[in-house]
């Protein structure tokens, strides 16, 4: 069960954002990552709790941040209730989308389980619904993913597979790269493995 620590920080002007403490595991029904986030002060800023099916999908996502709180999965689509701060008000979406995404580095290793690319495949084009710190307000969102490729790397534990993905915002064109290995993020805009406390999980048909 990998457990350890990103930092997080502003992909376009580098501002800290703070850290994101979390631990993971896959399992014979899917994937699970359950993580807090702190300020750059080391206050509480949020929480996350996603499950993912054999297949990807969304089946549990419990969000928060700044109080505002998401409930949602994969139903008809994608499904969510949002809350705000003071639980007067909750607001149901649903649009046809295959999960969701946001500040986490759970959304990448869930989308990259969703799409199963293999290298020299063709560009996989996935939508998303964005929940963004602080108000988790939903955008859906139109990404191409390519694998680009992957090594193996010699380590203590044994074989480390990184794979690098490149994805594109299909509305803007713009374009970055990251770096994966098995249920770990290595390195991503905005996001930088810290701390690992023991080796990235393999899913079981890797």
């Amino acid at each position: 069960m990998p457990r350890g620590r990103y930092s997080l920080h502003d992909p376009h002007d580098h501002t800290p954002l703070g850290e994101e403490h979390f631990h993971c595991a896959p399992g014979p029904s899917g994937w699970r990552y359950v993580a807090q986030t702190v300020t750059p002060a080391g206050d509480h800023r949020g929480s996350i709790d996603l499950a993912v099916d054999g297949l990807g999908r969304p089946i549990r996502l419990e969000l928060h941040a700044a109080s505002w709180q998401v409930r949602g999965a994969a139903l008809n689509g994608v499904t969510w209730v949002r809350t705000d701060p003071a639980g007067v008000e909750a607001t149901e979406g649903n649009v046809p989308a295959h999960g969701f995404t946001g500040t986490s580095p759970a959304f990448l290793i869930a989308t990259a389980r969703l799409l199963r690319l293999t290298p020299g495949s063709p560009v996989s084009r996935v939508r998303l619904v964005a929940l963004t710190d602080p108000v988790l307000a939903p955008r859906t969102v139109d990404q191409a993913w390519t694998l680009l490729g992957s090594a193996v790397h010699s380590t203590d534990s044994g074989p480390l597979v990184v794979d690098e993905y490149q994805v594109r915002a299909l509305d803007t064109g713009e374009q970055h790269s990251i770096h994966l290995a098995g249920d770990v993020v290595l390195s991503a805009p905005g996001i930088e493995l810290e701390q690992l406390e023991s080796p990235p999980s393999r899913f079981p048909d890797d």
